[in-house]
C-alpha cells in the first residue's frame, strides 16, 4: 500500500536507499557507468591489435563472417561512441589486416564495432586486468591466417639482400670477395640467350626443390656444380618471380657429358671461389625488447625504452648484414621490426624457428632513482641469480607480458611446450656459450661507455631460454638516468654502441667458429 496521492514509483523513490534503488535498476543500467579512457591500434605484419581501455571491465559478444571477412564486436552498456570513433582516425591504410573500422549504436544499448578485414584472420578477444599504468583492457588481436612463418621471412630477406648486391654492380663495396651465391645469381642475370636444354634443366631443378626444407634450400647453393647457362627471368621480374630462386636450387645432376679439363688460363683464381663451395648462412636473431602496449622503461624526459632499443637494433642489423664470418654471410632476423608487442615465449619460438646461431635481446635499464648508470650483459642462470640486481632485473623483464598483454588461454600451450623442452635438456653448453658471447660483447661495450657491472650477470630471464642458441640480454644504459637518457637518443651514440656490439659478436665468432650445421626442420 502506498500513501495517498503518491504513485508506486514516487513512493519507491522517496523511501528506498540510493544503493537499493541502484540494484532495482539492474546490472544493465549500471553498465552505463563504464567510461572509455583510451583506444589504440597496433598494426604489424604478424597481427593487428585493437585495444579498448576503460575504467571498468567490459562485456562483449563477437560475430565473425568469412566471406567477406568481417568481425562484429558488440560491447554492452556503452553510449560513449565518440571515444570509439577515434579508432577510425588511427587506422592506417598500410595496415596489413584491417581495411575499415565502423562504429554504430545498437537498439539494445550496446555499441557495435565492425571490423572489415583485408584477409582471413584468426581473431582472439580477451580481457586484461589493470596493471602498471593501464586500467581494464578489452583486446582484439587479429592474427593473419595462416601465421607468417619466420623462416620463410628469413629466406625472402636473404634473397632481397642478394638482389641489392647484384643491383649495386660488380664493383660495389657491398660485394664480398668470396660469394658463390652472388656468382650464381650474376650468372643467371647476365645470360641473355639460354637454349632450350637449359630451360629444361632449370625446370627440373625447380621441381626438385620440393624435397628440400626451406633452410636446406638456402644452404644448398654452395653445393651446386657449375651451370653454364640459365634462363633469364621475365622482363621486370626477379629471380623469385621467374620460378628459379638462386637460394633454393638443390644439387642438379648433369645431363650432358663432362666438360674437358679447363686450361690453366681458365682455372679459377685461388682468391675467387667456385660455386661448389658451401655458403653456410649464419643467422643472428636480434630482439628489440618490449613494443606496442608495452613501452618498457620510461626516462625522466619521456623517452620510451621500446623506441630506442629498436633504433639500436636496426643500426646493428645494417652492420651485421655486411659481415662475413670465415667467408660465410650473416643474415639478421629481428623478432620485431616495428612498434608492436611480441610475447616473451614467442620471441624464443621465432629464434628457434629460424635456427639462429646467436640471440641478442636489447633493452635499457631503469631504477627508481636517477643515480645508477652504465651498461650490463646478462645470460641465463640454471638456478639462482648471480646477484640481487640480476634477480630484480629478470623479474622486471619477465613481467613484460603482463603489461604488453597476452591471451593466457593461447599462451599456456606455448609455455607448456617450451617448459617441456627446458626440462628435457641440459642447458650447460648453451649457458657456457652465452657467457662467452656476453664476455666478448661486454669487453667491447666498455670501450664506448661506462659498465654497470664488469662481468656477465646471470638470472632466469624468460627470453633467454632457447635451449640450443647462445643467448644474451644487453642493457644498453640506464634510461632512468637523465644523462644516459640523452645518450640513448643521440644517433652518434647509437652508432658507437652498434659498432661495439658488432665487434663483440665478431670476437665471439673468432674464438668460437660456427660449426657446420644441418638445418633440418
Amino acid at each position: 500500500m502506498t500513501p495517498a496521492g503518491l504513485s508506486r514509483r514516487q513512493w519507491l523513490t522517496s523511501v528506498a536507499p540510493a544503493g537499493a534503488f541502484s540494484l532495482w535498476l539492474g546490472p544493465q543500467r549500471l553498465a552505463y557507468a563504464a567510461r572509455i579512457t583510451g583506444v589504440r591500434i597496433w598494426p604489424s605484419k604478424d597481427y593487428t591489435r585493437v585495444t579498448i581501455e576503460s575504467d571498468r571491465a567490459l562485456r562483449s559478444r563477437a560475430f565473425f563472417t568469412s566471406d567477406p571477412p568481417r568481425l562484429a564486436l558488440d560491447i554492452e552498456g556503452l553510449d560513449t561512441m565518440p571515444s570509439l570513433r577515434t579508432l577510425t582516425a588511427q587506422l592506417q591504410a598500410s595496415d596489413p589486416n584491417v581495411a575499415r573500422l565502423r562504429v554504430a549504436q545498437n537498439p539494445d544499448s550496446s555499441v557495435r564495432l565492425l571490423v572489415e578485414l583485408k584477409q582471413h584472420t584468426d581473431p582472439q578477444i580477451f580481457q586484461l586486468p589493470p596493471v602498471a599504468r593501464y586500467q581494464h583492457r578489452l583486446v582484439l588481436d587479429l592474427h593473419a591466417a595462416p601465421t607468417p612463418d619466420p623462416l620463410q621471412e628469413l629466406i625472402v630477406q636473404r634473397l632481397q639482400n642478394v638482389e641489392n648486391v647484384l643491383a649495386a654492380g660488380p664493383n660495389s663495396p657491398m660485394l664480398p670477395a668470396s660469394d658463390p651465391l652472388g656468382d650464381l645469381i650474376r650468372q643467371q642475370a647476365s645470360d641473355r640467350s639460354a637454349p632450350a636444354r637449359a630451360v629444361a634443366s632449370a625446370r627440373a631443378a625447380t621441381t626438385s626443390v620440393a624435397v628440400l626444407s626451406p633452410m636446406q634450400a638456402v644452404t644448398a647453393v654452395g653445393q651446386l656444380p657449375p651451370v653454364p647457362e640459365l634462363p633469364r627471368h621475365p622482363p621486370g621480374g626477379t629471380p623469385a618471380a621467374s620460378g628459379i630462386t638462386p637460394a633454393s636450387l638443390p644439387p642438379v645432376p648433369s645431363q650432358r657429358p663432362a666438360p674437358p679439363p679447363p686450361s690453366r688460363a681458365a682455372t679459377p683464381s685461388k682468391t675467387r671461389p667456385t660455386a661448389r663451395q658451401t655458403d653456410r648462412l649464419i643467422v643472428v636473431a636480434l630482439d628489440p625488447g618490449h613494443g606496442g602496449e608495452d613501452p618498457g622503461a620510461i626516462g625522466p624526459g619521456g623517452t620510451q625504452e621500446k623506441h630506442v632499443v629498436l633504433q639500436i637494433a636496426q643500426r646493428l642489423r645494417q652492420r651485421l648484414s655486411k659481415l662475413r664470418i670465415n667467408g660465410n654471410p650473416v643474415q639478421v632476423y629481428m623478432t620485431r621490426d616495428a612498434d608492436f608487442f611480441v610475447p616473451l615465449p614467442t620471441r624464443v619460438e621465432k629464434a628457434r624457428r629460424v635456427q639462429a646461431d646467436l640471440f641478442v635481446s636489447l633493452h635499457a635499464d631503469a631504477f627508481n632513482s636517477p643515480e645508477p648508470q652504465g651498461m650490463s650483459v646478462y645470460a641465463l642462470s640454471p638456478g639462482a641469480a648471480s646477484s640481487v640486481t640480476a634477480q630484480w632485473m629478470a623479474k622486471r623483464e619477465n613481467a613484460a607480458d603482463l603489461v604488453g598483454g597476452v591471451n593466457r588461454a593461447r599462451q599456456r600451450e606455448t609455455d607448456a611446450a617450451l617448459q617441456h623442452i627446458l626440462f628435457d635438456m641440459s642447458t650447460t653448453a648453451q649457458i657456457n656459450d652465452s657467457l662467452k658471447l656476453g664476455h666478448a660483447m661486454l669487453g667491447e661495450m666498455g670501450r664506448v661507455g661506462k659498465l654497470h657491472k664488469p662481468r656477465v650477470e646471470q638470472a632466469g630471464f624468460a627470453v633467454l631460454k632457447a635451449p640450443d642458441i647462445p643467448s644474451v640480454l644487453v642493457e644498453t644504459a640506464f634510461i632512468s638516468n637523465p644523462e644516459e637518457e640523452k645518450r640513448l637518443n643521440d644517433p652518434a651514440y647509437q652508432e658507437e654502441l652498434a659498432d661495439a656490439l658488432l665487434r663483440g659478436i665478431k670476437r665471439y665468432f673468432a674464438n668460437n667458429p660456427p660449426l657446420a650445421r644441418s638445418r633440418q626442420l
